[in-house]
């Protein structure tokens, strides 16, 4: 019975991050991606709240952490928009990296069922040789650092394995910098009315982020095949 009680409360717990989580993406998300889709009005907010517009930034940015539907591209640029590239990164890295430890707890609290709230249990398999492999917390840095690779995923993914999280925490900071920093000069290269920087700058972004890609793929693909050797 003490068993069958501890699930029935694990999933009632569950449940009500799910509704949580849901009810902040619709009523909280949505409205949020609108507001950061007219840069200009956001900018405009943000000279008018001083300090409390960046604080609202940050809280924004931890929210799209957490809540892994809410695309993160588009908080990356505007922070460039709003706040220019050097302020707009490190308040990314920051936002994006206070997010990343409720997400560690809550993924250490509730495993699997936690990731798949968001992820299909195809997409966390894809990384489930990470869990085993003796280099793994280089491979995730590897991963993490290079533009275009599911941030989001593996940003839930770590959690279901044994690594601390000061050693998770430091890794997805440093290897968020590429990336936050690409979108944000995009952004603050747009807010300065140099579209031609802009363009290029998103231009290599694309590609690298393409490149990226097909790199992730590969890694999956190549370890999903010495996987199945050995099972075989």
């Amino acid at each position: 019975m003490a068993d069958k009680k501890k699930k029935i409360i694990v999933s009632v717990c569950i449940a009500a991050v799910v509704l949580l989580m849901a009810a902040v993406a619709y009523y909280v998300g949505k409205p949020m991606i609108k507001f950061v889709s007219e840069p200009e009005r956001f900018r405009a907010w943000v000279d008018g709240h001083g300090i409390w517009g960046r604080l609202a930034f940050l809280g924004m940015t931890m929210l799209q952490v957490i809540v892994a539907v809410i695309p993160g591209e588009p908080m990356e640029l505007v922070a460039g928009y709003a706040f220019g590239s050097v302020e707009g990164t490190l308040l990314c890295m920051i936002g994006a990296t206070l997010g990343g430890i409720p997400v560690f707890i809550l993924v250490r609290k509730f495993g699997m069922k936690a990731v798949e709230v968001f992820f299909s249990k195809e997409k966390i398999e894809s990384l489930k040789f990470l869990k085993s492999s003796p280099k793994r917390d280089f491979l995730i840095f590897i991963l993490f650092l290079i533009p275009g690779t599911p941030k989001d995923l593996l940003n839930y993914f770590v959690g279901l394995t044994d690594m601390k999280m000061s050693k998770w925490l430091l890794i997805s900071f440093v290897a968020r910098i590429p990336s936050i920093v690409t979108s944000t000069i995009g952004g603050d290269a747009l807010g300065m009315k140099n579209y031609t920087f802009a363009i290029a700058v998103f231009a290599v972004t694309l590609a690298v982020s393409g490149a990226g890609i097909l790199i992730y793929r590969g890694i999956c693909r190549r370890h999903k095949e010495r996987q199945s050797k050995v099972d075989n």
